[in-house]
This record gives C-alpha cells, sequence and structure tokens, in this order.
C-alpha cells in the first residue's frame, strides 16, 4: 500500500466527507448501502482497505503530537500531561503512541508518520499548532482532541485549563497582598493559552483600578525557543507569568541582575509541576488537575471513536491558587 493514500484522497474520489469515510470503512451505521460500497471498492483500489480497516475497528492505539518547541530536554508540563494519558488510556484497554513535531514539518503541513502509517485510531494534539496544521490533523483524523489549547470557530473536540479565571485569580491575589505594579510575562500571541491567561490578569488589574503599561507586558519567547527576558530599567512590584518554567527563568535572571526573589520583587507562574518545587524559591502557581485533564480528554475521545457525529466537545478544567516562596506581602 502506498503511503501517500489517505481518508481525503477516498473522500475527495467519493465526493463525500473523512467522516463518512471512516464510519463506511468500520462498518459504522449513518451510511447508505450504495455509498459504503462506493468508498470501499474505491479503497480497495487504492490499495487502502485492508490496512485502514483494521486501524478503525481494532486498533486500540491513541496517537499524541506534541511540537518538539513544547518539549523541554530538563523536562516540562507536557511531559507530565503525556504521562498520565498513558496511564488513563491503559485503564480502557488504549495505548498512547507519542510522536514529536518538528517545526519544519508544521510548516510544511507534513502529516505524522503515526498518521500516515494507518497506526493509530484517535488523535491528541497536545500543545498548540498553527490552524492550518490543525485542519490537517482533522482532515485525515476525524477523531482529534485539542489538548491545552483550541483555535476559535474550529470543528475539533478540546480541553483545556481555565487559563482565564486562573491568571484572574492569582493576579487578585497579588493586589490582595499589596502590589499595584504589576507586569504580564509571556508572548501573548504565541498560544491560546498563553492570551487567555493575559486577558485573565488584564481583567483583574482593571477591575481593581490598576494600570496596564505596556512597559511591564514582556515577551518570553521567539515562537520556537525561551529567551531571555528584556526587563525594562523600572520593575514593578511583581511580574505574573505565563508559565512555571517561565518564572523559573525569570527568577534566575533577575538573580543574575542581584534582583532578590520575592524580597524585591514577587514572581507567579501556572501550572505547578515538578520546576515550580525545584526553584528558590518555590514559585507560587496555579494548580492544574493533570488526573482529571487526561480523564476528560480520554473520555471524550473514547466516545469521538464510538459515535463520529457526537456534538463538538469543549472541557474547561479549573485550577487552584497555591501559595509558595516566590511572594511577599507589601505594607499597605
Amino acid at each position: 500500500m502506498s503511503k501517500s493514500v489517505t481518508l481525503s484522497d477516498i473522500a475527495k474520489i467519493c465526493g463525500t466527507s473523512t467522516v463518512t469515510v471512516s464510519k463506511a470503512l468500520a462498518d459504522k451505521k449513518g451510511v447508505g448501502p450504495e455509498l459504503r460500497e462506493r468508498i470501499k471498492k474505491t479503497a480497495d483500489e487504492l490499495g487502502y482497505t485492508a490496512i485502514h480497516s483494521v486501524s478503525i475497528s481494532n486498533n486500540r492505539m491513541v496517537g499524541v503530537l506534541i511540537p518538539e518547541k513544547f518539549m523541554a530536554p530538563k523536562g516540562s508540563f507536557y511531559w507530565s500531561l503525556y504521562n498520565e494519558l498513558v496511564v488513563r488510556f491503559k485503564e480502557y484497554g488504549f495505548f498512547c503512541l507519542m510522536e514529536i513535531l518538528t517545526q519544519q514539518d508544521e510548516q510544511q503541513l507534513v502529516l505524522p508518520d503515526i498518521i500516515k502509517e494507518h497506526r493509530v485510531s484517535a488523535f491528541i494534539s497536545l500543545g498548540q499548532v498553527s490552524r492550518d496544521y490543525a485542519e490537517l490533523l482533522y482532515k485525515e483524523m476525524p477523531a482529534l482532541l485539542q489538548l491545552d489549547y483550541y483555535i476559535s470557530g474550529f470543528s475539533a473536540d478540546h480541553v483545556i485549563t481555565n487559563g482565564f479565571g486562573g491568571c484572574y485569580e492569582i493576579t487578585s491575589y497579588l493586589i490582595s497582598v499589596g502590589h499595584k505594579n504589576i507586569g504580564f510575562i509571556g508572548t501573548v500571541r504565541a498560544t491560546s493559552s498563553i492570551f487567555d491567561r493575559y486577558m485573565g490578569y488584564t481583567k483583574a488589574m482593571l477591575e481593581h483600578g490598576l494600570a496596564v503599561k505596556d512597559e511591564w507586558i514582556l515577551d518570553d519567547r521567539d515562537g520556537t525557543d525561551f529567551v531571555d527576558i528584556s526587563f525594562p530599567e523600572t520593575l514593578p512590584t511583581a511580574f505574573v507569568c505565563n508559565c512555571d518554567e517561565t518564572a523559573y527563568n525569570v527568577i534566575r535572571q533577575l538573580k543574575e541582575k542581584g534582583i532578590s526573589v520575592p524580597h524585591d520583587i514577587s514572581i507567579v507562574g501556572f501550572d505547578n509541576y515538578l520546576i515550580s518545587e525545584l526553584c528558590d524559591p518555590p514559585i507560587t502557581t496555579m494548580g492544574i488537575d493533570v488526573p482529571k485533564m487526561a480523564c476528560a480528554a480520554r473520555d471524550i475521545l473514547l466516545a469521538r471513536i464510538n459515535d463520529p457525529d457526537l456534538k463538538k466537545q469543549e472541557v474547561n478544567i479549573s485550577c487552584d491558587l497555591i501559595v509558595k516562596g516566590s511572594t511577599r506581602v507589601i505594607d499597605q
């Protein structure tokens, strides 16, 4: 079988959708007998039927695609979330197969090998990809779930954390302990999660009558890698960082400048994964319920496999404030 044969090839020839092709090859209801026969005949002529029909009906492998830019060599939040997915899917007799997405493959719209080779029956896109790449994935794998991000107006299921509410809460906490000059660190338009967290920070500031100053809104990445922060000459009393890894890097860079955390400035993060405890001082953060995220992703995706016509599922997981050593109370 040629690896170039895809669901969309069959759908195009038969004048139908990839979802309908998937259902026909799996002998699921919802496809008329004439169309089902035409799809199967076309798939057979293209050399597709034998492998893909097994993939749809019997394959208990779930693909997990993670962009390489989110996989830091010292570990990342996505490693812990992937490990939790492995545990939760195994409880239901499914297994996860991970593939790393290079920036080049994303830009050139190259499908993951595990999709091209029909090795999985469903797919999780973990960590933000471009709209064009997400559309490519969804076209070939309708049983697709976006995890920890979403794309506005997109048809795929998604599970996210409440970044807006979480950053609103942690910014409000800083305000409650006396901080009035607060900045935000995170490249705002890099991902949907950073954007939502920035908006939560902004709401808290405006709601309390505090100014959101452009010089205190700082980038932390260039799209692919974390970068050194370009701190302004005059610093606020606190920074809200979009994630713990950024908070860790900020604390390190401030120390190199002779600035003490939290004595000189308070720093907060988001995620509460391992690096927040390894940091000195430990990072005040928003704790994400990783098992709950993984269970929600599993339940939605297995339901999608059983019923491709299921209404779009959107789950927003709440998070909890965890106060540690990177913040201090300012005398009011």
